[in-house]
């Protein structure tokens, strides 16, 4: 018995499934051409630092030189999209000399006042705590990277005239 060339039927996806938008031809198989692989290289892009992550950067490779000391304590102060936050830093002992931040009720409540005075008054309290600590200056002004807002400079302004930041 030999065997004849029959041609093969051809169907397509769209007619066995209903799909108009994906034309393909279903069969015969042989005419696919699946021993060619394409290969796809690997590519690897470097990515730019954002802003932010170049402050977070700086102000670690900063941390590292100016450790505070009991006597010359780190000022770091973080200003979040509402309230300030700022505390005296001893890095040797691992310790906080002072916290202050615009939401203590101590800062906030007589007579109550906005963000920006509270920053202010925050400032007067750190300058009592380092007139109490015997405090006459500080190693570095940690500002973790932040740009100087209406609270941050309330704040440095209540600080600059007891003469803590570094001219």
């Amino acid at each position: 018995m030999a065997l004849a060339k029959v041609p093969t039927l051809q169907f397509k996806t769209c007619d066995i499934f209903g799909s108009h938008s994906k034309c393909q031809n279903f069969l015969p198989l042989q005419n696919r051409n699946h021993s060619a692989k394409k290969t796809r290289t690997l590519v690897i892009e470097a990515r730019a630092n954002t802003r932010t992550e170049n402050a977070k950067i700086r102000n670690r490779r900063m941390r590292k030189k100016f450790n505070g000391t009991p006597t010359r304590p780190r000022l770091s102060v973080f200003c979040s999209d509402k309230q300030l936050y700022a505390m005296l830093v001893d890095d040797q002992n691992k310790k906080c000399l002072f916290y202050g931040s615009t939401l203590q009720k101590s800062i906030r409540d007589d007579p109550s006042c906005t963000t920006i005075e509270a920053a202010k008054r925050v400032g007067e309290e750190l300058v009592k705590a380092c007139v109490d600590l015997n405090i006459n200056e500080i190693s570095y002004y940690d500002r973790n990277g932040f740009a100087r807002g209406e609270r941050m400079q309330a704040f440095e302004i209540a600080i600059g005239h007891f003469g803590l930041l570094p001219r």
